[in-house]
């Protein structure tokens, strides 16, 4: 198992406790920074000449003269702003494959258009950063200490000296939290949330998830795994504390679940089960994740894998650990799962 594939699983469940709080010269910022209830408060803005304030996930309200310009974003949540017409300066996170290409966390983001400040765990130019100015940095938590993601341990205190930050949990809840979250910013950044293009993306996320509710409900039987595969080993993720499978796990989709005592060296996010036994759980469908750190479906040669009744049924399917929140791009996760439920047969 490579040393990245290994940290990218593991820090989601195993971050260290302490979030960061952001405190730039050009800012008041207020907040105990404990973590309160992602589901309350929502930015305002005033437009480009007025004061802009936005209360995030950890209870920390970032307040400034202005509306954020220069904004410097993990690429996931840079990609979902780009959805809503803002436009990031900087990013952190997956953003370019090996062959030059878009990640897939990067949306329909143009990353020639943007400064890339790392590319992978770990990375995270300060000088670049601070070259770009910036107003603030606005990245997702995968923990409840307010950690903020991809931000290094070792430099985060450097960082947050040269611009406040802004913390949109994705912990431990449903799926359509963050996104209104982020909705909300967007919105205090002055995006247009009556534009066509926003208002149909959300209706068709509506849509999506009725579908993927009616499917569950006709096909209750049908067993789902969540899994990531590396080169020494296959995670099984629980439906408990991913935004994605809580939120699918609600609409009635029947979830393989990693027994609670295997999932504790993940942090309670996953199961690690060598190739071997591979086969642990029965599953019809395999949700498989589609992070360029994570081996995909074209490129597991394990016998055991290719002998696994879903695998043999062709009933894999993509699965984005860490979805890109806009309602655009949450649409294909929805509709994906809903049709391989609507198509499935019992194979486990």
């Amino acid at each position: 198992m490579s040393h990245a594939r290994a940290t990218h699983l593991t820090r989601r469940g195993l971050l260290a406790a302490g979030g960061v709080l952001g405190l730039g010269a050009a800012l008041a910022a207020c907040g105990d920074g404990e973590g309160k209830d992602g589901g309350s408060g929502a930015g305002s803005g005033a437009g480009a000449s007025g004061p802009w304030s936005f209360e995030d996930d950890r209870g920390t309200t970032v307040k400034l003269d202005k509306v954020p310009a220069n904004i410097v974003a993990f690429t996931g949540v840079g990609a979902a702003l780009y959805d809503y017409g803002i436009q990031v300066k900087g990013v952190f996170g997956p953003t370019r494959t090996s062959a030059g290409k878009a990640d897939v966390q990067a949306g329909d983001m143009d990353i020639s258009k943007v400064t890339v400040l790392g590319n992978t765990w770990g990375q995270f130019s300060i000088e670049k950063y601070a070259s770009l100015a910036p107003d603030v940095l606005i990245t997702t938590m995968f923990d409840g200490a307010g950690t903020l993601w991809y931000v290094p341990e070792e430099s985060k205190d450097k960082i947050a000296r040269l611009a406040p930050s802004v913390g949109v949990s994705v912990y431990d809840r449903q799926l359509t939290r963050p996104l209104q979250r982020v909705w909300d910013l967007a919105e205090s950044l002055g995006a247009d949330m009556k534009a066509a293009k926003v208002t149909d993306a959300k209706k068709r996320f509506e849509a999506a998830a009725a579908r993927l509710r009616a499917a569950a409900k006709a096909k209750p039987g049908i067993r789902v795994m969540a899994g990531s595969a590396s080169d020494q080993l296959f995670y099984v993720s629980g439906s408990n504390l991913s935004v994605d499978l809580e939120y699918f796990k609600a609409l009635g989709v029947n979830f393989v679940e990693p027994l609670e005592s295997a999932k504790k060296q993940g942090g309670g996010w996953y199961e690690s089960l060598s190739w071997e036994n591979v086969d642990k759980y029965p599953a019809d469908i395999i949700m498989l994740d589609d992070r360029t750190s994570a081996i995909q479906p074209a490129d597991i040669t394990k016998a055991t894998w290719k002998k696994l009744p879903a695998v043999k049924a062709g009933q894999v399917i993509p699965r984005s650990p860490e979805p890109i929140l806009s309602y655009d791009k949450c649409v294909p996760l929805l509709t994906h799962l809903a049709e391989a439920l609507e198509k499935a047969e019992k194979v486990a």
